[in-house]
This record gives C-alpha cells, structure tokens and sequence, in this order.
C-alpha cells in the first residue's frame, strides 16, 4: 500500500513549537511513503510572532506542499474552497496530527475529509486514549506530546523518539553559513544562547529577571559569548535584559549578538546548534534548540500540564512550579498574577544553568 500511494495529506496546525514537536511523526510519515508527495494541511499564522510551518520544514524534505485555512472558520464559501483544493489533488492517506480537541471534533474533521474522497486515516483521535496523553509509571509523569503523535501512528512503525536523526531539520549549507555569517563577532567564544520572548503573557517571566540573570552569567561565564535568539517584535526587550550582561562583563569584553528578527526560523536552529546552552520560556526557539540537540533550561508556566510541552531528553532541565491553579490554560493571568512565574527566582534558574553546563 506505502509504494503505490502516491499523495498523502498531512494534518497539522499550530506555530513553530508544534511543528517542531511533530518532527519525529513527519519523519515516521516520510519513512512510510518514501514515494509519495506528502503535503500538509496547515493554518495561517494567528499570531505576528508565529512563523508558519513552511518556514520550519522548507528544504527538510519531509513536506513537499502546503494547503492553508483560518483556524475555526465556519464560513460555508471558505470551507468549500477547502474542500475543492483537496478534491482536486485526490489525496490517498490522511496523517492526522492535529491539536486536542476532543473526539467529537475529531469526528467531525474525519467526516470532512472523507467528502474529499480519503479513504485511509491515519492517526485520527476518535477515543479518548488517543486523546490523552498517557501516564507514565516508570518516569511519574505525563507522556510528552511528541511522544502521543507518535503513538497514534504506531501502525506506521517506530518513530524513535530518543534518536536525534528523528528531529533532523535538514539544514541546509546555506542556512549553517549564514549562522557561522551572524556569529562571526563572537567567533571562538563558548556560547550562552538565549531567547526572552513569548507569544503569551502568562509564560512571561519578566525582562528585569532576565537582565538580573544575565548579569550573573556573565560573571561566571566571562569567558562566553552570548546570543539572543527571537521574533523582531523581541528585540527591544532582549538588548534591555543584555545590558546586564553588557554591564558586567565590560571588563572582558561584552560578546553580545543580538539577533531577534534577523533570520529565519531554519537559520535561528543553525545558530543555537552552535551554542552550549539554551535559556528561554516555554517557547519555539526552546523547541529549536532542543531539536539540534543543545541542552536546555527552560523556564516553564503552569498553565500547561507538566512534561506535556517539556522540551524531549533528558539532557534538558526544566523549572516548573506546580501551584494550586496549575493547568489553567490562561493565555493571560491576571487573578493569580503568575504565581507560577515570579515564584521562581534568578538563583533557581541559575543552579539549573550550572547543573547543565557543569561549572
């Protein structure tokens, strides 16, 4: 069935993390139809700092097309047009890997899909297992979402989750010369790479924790260098959270390249696949770095369940305070006031740093 299915659909919204933490599936899906063209059905991006799909996996081979839709319309002339764009390219096999939203919705999308003449699913969450992610006796903790897309597929094979090869980007030589191109002024240092940004207000951990942290680092550390990593919109924040870098390691020599805004998405991972840590929120550039395999100390809201969203490996450190509101899903707290965030200290987050890095 995988060598004469020649076109295979895709299912997968959501900005950079959840594409990033899909790469193991795509990898998996790529394995099962090496022959097919696999194009992905993916959303517009809702938010200015979310960086569509294509920016993650253009040149990785494992898509090779896209089809685009706003997130939740319910427009009958835009769901037709939908609907006539899938029926034209006839696709075989449906990958499902869409978000959580219940079995019913997943009904629904699968009741879709089959009106545009697919016959095979894959993946679809039509129980309530397939919807949860498990828990796990053996490490006492959530089953990790890479780790629940991948289960889902399991009729597929093994996505080998703890092989690096199953989070290969692809990158391209070009995209690793414009890392060495940006790096240049910090050449020959050790590198701390960071990324302040978040897309929500909840995960924010605020920029004066973020200076005050930097200036630590920059006293044990004096001789790194220090990259920060992140939307345009970002830029602002992070010069201000580096003059405490700046401040402290003048005597040295300050090594700062700030690079919010300036590369791409695929060029950002080349850039923190140079670097001995990262430090960042919950986030896609954390999700990035854990991809090219930097160890990361993530800083982590409770708004989310715990390991769900984890960076995957173990050489990674994440800080997690699990409040009595935990799992709130807020996009912005304003009752709690982020308890769950300004409950951890720059101490705290520096222990993990040097838990990590060894010194």
């Amino acid at each position: 069935m995988a060598t004469s299915t020649k076109r295979v659909l895709i299912y997968r919204i959501g900005s950079l993390g959840d594409t990033v933490i899909a790469l193991p599936a795509l990898h998996l899906v790529a394995r099962a139809f090496p022959d097919a063209e696999r194009r992905m059905l993916t959303n517009f991006p809702v938010n200015v700092k979310a960086p569509p799909a294509a920016a993650i996996l253009e040149d990785s081979g494992l898509i090779h097309g896209y089809f685009r839709y706003a997130v939740g319309t319910r427009r009958p002339g835009e769901l037709l047009s939908l609907w006539w764009q899938l029926v034209r390219w006839r696709p075989q096999v449906l990958i499902y890997l869409g978000p959580v939203r219940g079995v019913e919705a997943a009904r629904r999308d699968a009741r879709f899909f089959r009106l545009c003449g697919i016959t095979r699913m894959v993946g679809v969450p039509d129980t309530e297992d397939m919807q949860q992610n498990r828990w796990q006796e053996s490490e006492q903790s959530l089953e990790p979402e890479a780790a629940r897309l991948a289960r889902n597929l399991a009729e597929l094979g093994n996505a080998h989750l703890d092989d690096p090869a199953s989070w290969d980007l692809h990158l391209t030589q070009a995209e690793q010369r414009r890392a060495a191109e940006v790096l240049r002024p910090v050449a020959g240092s050790p590198l701390i790479a960071v990324s302040i940004g978040t897309k929500r207000q909840s995960k924010d951990w605020g920029r004066e924790n973020w200076r005050a942290l930097l200036a630590r680092l920059a006293e044990i550390y004096p001789d790194h260098a220090l990259a920060l990593t992140g939307a345009p919109e970002e830029s602002d924040d992070s010069e201000y959270a580096a003059d405490g870098w700046r401040d402290t390691s003048a005597i040295h020599g300050a090594r700062v390249v700030n690079l919010c805004g300036l590369l791409t998405p695929r060029e950002s991972a080349a850039v923190l696949s140079h670097a001995r840590i990262f430090i960042g929120h919950d986030s896609g550039p954390m999700h990035l770095a854990a991809a090219v395999q930097t160890p990361c100390v993530a800083i982590f809201s409770a708004r989310n369940k715990p390991r769900v969203w984890f960076p995957y490996g173990r050489q990674h450190r994440v800080i997690y305070h699990q409040v009595d509101c935990w799992g709130c899903n807020l996009e912005t707290c304003i009752v709690e006031r982020k308890k769950c965030m300004t409950s951890i200290g720059v101490d705290e987050v520096l222990a993990q740093v040097r838990e990590v890095t060894g010194f």
